[in-house]
């Protein structure tokens, strides 16, 4: 969550809410792994490095779509807020989704799913090569519509601060909002390595779309593991950002052929 950086105000609520967790999550024994909150700091700081670069390439790439398309939607128009809002939410889920089931784009997503433990600092605990995995496409085609890219990367990034409140296990259902929005409690299943709730719950504000293509968690009972599900722990930061990707390409040298490398790099974890 590079970005965080860019805001004074929130950086001092994250911190704020981070400490509180701590504080409740002691106090109510469940316990706080200093070993977990170090790993994701480490991570942290090298994405804080690496965003910097991201910033650069991806901030060409939209400009270059908005210099071709000659669609120009009006920023004065709140239509145009609403319909940005929508379009990168629906943008974000099926890029979360091929994280899930893209191996290619997986190898950095992984990171994200690597602690096993549920705070609001897990939030920040993501890999180092998003540029490399190509998520960022899937929000160019919003551009070519006509969206100001200003527009789409401040919804882009109101839709990640959003999910930093996910990230917690001191909030539980919230009642008819859970229809809608994507909660704590639907974001706790996404992170569960329970064979149920694997690949499910896309969403980044909102759950719809993960109502409407059928990929909700069930409702259960059963007790949330976190972590990855076929992984032992990792708590070296360089050593977790690159794991899976030295995995991947070990067994794209083994396939043989160029396509089968390929369609390796294609299929689901």
């Amino acid at each position: 969550m590079p970005e965080l950086a860019k805001s004074p105000m929130f950086v001092g609520l994250v911190l704020a809410l981070v400490l509180g967790e701590l504080v409740w999550r002691l106090r109510s024994g469940r316990g706080y792994s200093w070993t977990t909150a170090r790993t994701t700091l480490g991570l942290a700081a090298g994405n804080f490095v690496i965003g910097a670069a991201n910033v650069v390439v991806l901030g060409a790439a939209y400009a270059a779509v908005w210099a071709l398309t000659p669609l120009r939607l009006p920023l004065d128009d709140w239509r145009t807020w609403a319909a940005a809002f929508l379009l990168v939410e629906f943008a974000y889920y099926w890029f979360h989704r091929a994280s899930h089931r893209v191996r290619w784009m997986w190898a950095t997503h992984a990171v994200h799913h690597s602690a096993e433990q549920m705070t609001l600092l897990s939030s920040m605990r993501l890999g180092w090569t998003n540029l490399f995995s190509l998520g960022w496409t899937f929000y160019l085609p919003i551009v070519a519509m006509g969206f100001d890219p200003r527009l789409v990367l401040g919804m882009i990034a109101l839709n990640l601060r959003y999910q930093f409140f996910l990230h917690t296990e001191a909030v539980g259902r919230l009642g008819p909002l859970e229809w809608i929005f994507n909660t704590p409690a639907h974001h706790r299943a996404h992170h569960a390595s329970n064979d149920c709730y694997i690949d499910r719950n896309y969403g980044g504000v909102l759950i719809v779309f993960d109502r409407l293509f059928g990929t909700l968690a069930p409702r259960r009972d059963e007790p949330i593991r976190y972590g990855l599900a076929h992984r032992k722990d990792e708590t070296n930061p360089i050593r977790l950002a690159l794991r899976e990707w030295g995995i991947l390409f070990a067994d794209m040298r083994k396939a043989g052929s160029v396509k089968a490398a390929v369609r390796m790099a294609l299929s689901p974890p």
